[in-house]
């Protein structure tokens, strides 16, 4: 499993100025970002990923699909996307609705470099933190259906607090062979104390060594 840090995180810029696009395409790669541009909405939802993360750099005035429009169908698709308008015909009132609306962040033409390359780090932090998560809670369900039946049975009455002979008179098996299903579910999980065992099973996640 990759760690997060390993994984692609793209930057869709839509921009149906050619010059601009460029000319921000150029620095977003500068400052160490994949960069997908895009002339049109259409054309950046037809290569975006929902499974991979990034952000989307949307101008407001676009043909046809205009930001609102655009960043209400990525929201559709992926509803923790950072969206971040650009835009050079701004007023308060927008960047009011933007952020209402959830964009990640508003800013306007001429955007200053290292407010937009801090602006794209921050999106960044904030995908890689969402990955971790779900890595901590796709390893907890990888090693819950490691767990044979019987081994999921001890496993929730160990959580609950019962004791091995409450747990060998509840199901009907003898105390050492109770030891015994115990240990595998410790091992199993990779847990080396009950503690980290029940914490695991009430935050449903197990974070990486």
């Amino acid at each position: 499993m990759n760690t997060p840090s390993e994984e692609p995180f793209v930057v869709h810029l839509v921009d149906d100025d050619e010059s601009v696009r460029r000319a921000l395409a150029r620095l977003i790669r500068a400052g160490g970002f994949d960069v997908h541009p895009h002339a049109s909405g259409e054309s950046f939802l037809d290569d975006f990923d929902p499974a991979v993360a990034g952000c989307a750099i949307l101008d407001m005035y676009l043909p046809r699909l205009d930001g609102f429009e655009l960043a209400e169908r990525v929201a559709a698709l992926q509803p923790e996307f950072p969206v971040v308008f650009l835009t050079g015909r701004g007023d308060i009132g927008m960047g009011v609705r933007a952020m209402k609306e959830g964009a990640f962040d508003f800013l306007t033409k001429p955007v200053q470099p290292s407010m937009l390359l801090t602006t794209l780090a921050a999106a960044r932090a904030l995908a890689r933190q969402a990955q971790a998560e779900t890595h901590c809670t796709a390893r907890y369900e990888e090693r819950l259906q490691s767990l044979t039946p019987r081994e999921t049975e001890v496993l929730d009455a160990v959580v609950s607090g019962s004791l091995n002979k409450e747990i060998a008179h509840d199901l009907g098996l003898a105390e050492k062979t109770v030891k015994v299903h115990r240990a595998r579910v410790m091992k199993k999980m990779g847990m080396r104390t009950i503690a980290e065992l029940v914490r695991a099973s009430v935050t449903r996640r197990i974070d990486a060594p």
